[in-house]
């Protein structure tokens, strides 16, 4: 038997269905780093037989984890461990930043990047020009090769003129160059998605969404990165620290 299971403990005299208790300790244990993103978890029938538990309660045990967002399942592949983390609301940091600081391996799938004119929303939130252009970055954040978002980046020439400078890392690139995003406002609103964006997050078309539109600015107070990204709400969590007010 794996010996991570050996610290799971179920009691069948206790009220709690066994199929809760099973599923607490694994999603548990996965928070606590027991598992890795993306490691396979056994089968439902060689969960069942290493904790002498029916099929029926290592299904639903696994089934309300699939449920949390802790693990996946891919047909004739089996199941496997989630990547997800919580992003602290507080600190200003890059998504390539926050997954490699997490154990994840942070990926871009770029869809496309190119210098072009702003809509009227974006001018007006940039504080641009009639004849201003912006660098549009469109792609996918992947983590471990799992999509975990959807994003559109859009900064001012004067700060980035060259999309295709940036790799992997926008905030990399900007500190490279001398313009890095020293603080920003972020809102966040649920979506649900329309069939485009139901294909490139790989959900179902409808399916909630967290809509997380940051503004950016250079130490100046300058409007320098206005950036819409989806989050995939199975992956993504946001977390603030609150502290009583004395």
């Amino acid at each position: 038997m794996d010996p991570r299971f050996a610290q799971l403990t179920l009691d069948a005299a206790l009220a709690t269905p066994l199929y809760h208790q099973l599923a607490r300790q694994l999603g548990d244990a996965i928070e606590a780093g027991a598992w890795q993103a993306g490691e396979a978890l056994p089968s439902e029938r060689t969960l069942a037989e290493s904790l002498e538990v029916s099929r029926i309660t290592a299904r639903k045990a696994l089934d309300r984890l699939a449920e949390q967002g802790l693990i996946r399942r891919t047909h004739g592949s089996g199941t496997f461990i989630s990547p997800r983390f919580n992003q602290p609301l507080t600190r200003l940091v890059s998504f390539t930043e926050m997954l490699t600081q997490r154990g994840f391996t942070p990926r871009s799938r770029w869809l496309s990047r190119r210098l072009e004119a702003p809509s009227i929303e974006e001018a007006l939130r940039l504080g641009l020009g009639g004849d201003a252009r912006v660098a549009r970055l469109k792609r996918l954040r992947l983590a471990d090769d799992v999509v975990m978002a959807v994003e559109e980046s859009c900064l001012p020439e004067a700060v980035l003129d060259d999309p295709e400078a940036v790799e992997a890392s926008l905030y990399k690139t900007l500190l490279a160059l001398g313009k890095p995003v020293e603080r920003a406002l972020q809102h966040i609103t649920a979506v649900n998605a329309d069939a485009e964006l139901a294909d490139l997050a790989r959900v179902p078309r409808g399916e909630a969404l967290l809509k997380v539109t940051r503004l950016g600015y250079l130490a100046d107070g300058t409007p320098a990165e206005l950036t819409v990204t989806y989050c995939r709400t199975d992956y993504y969590d946001f977390m603030v620290e609150l502290h009583r007010a004395r």
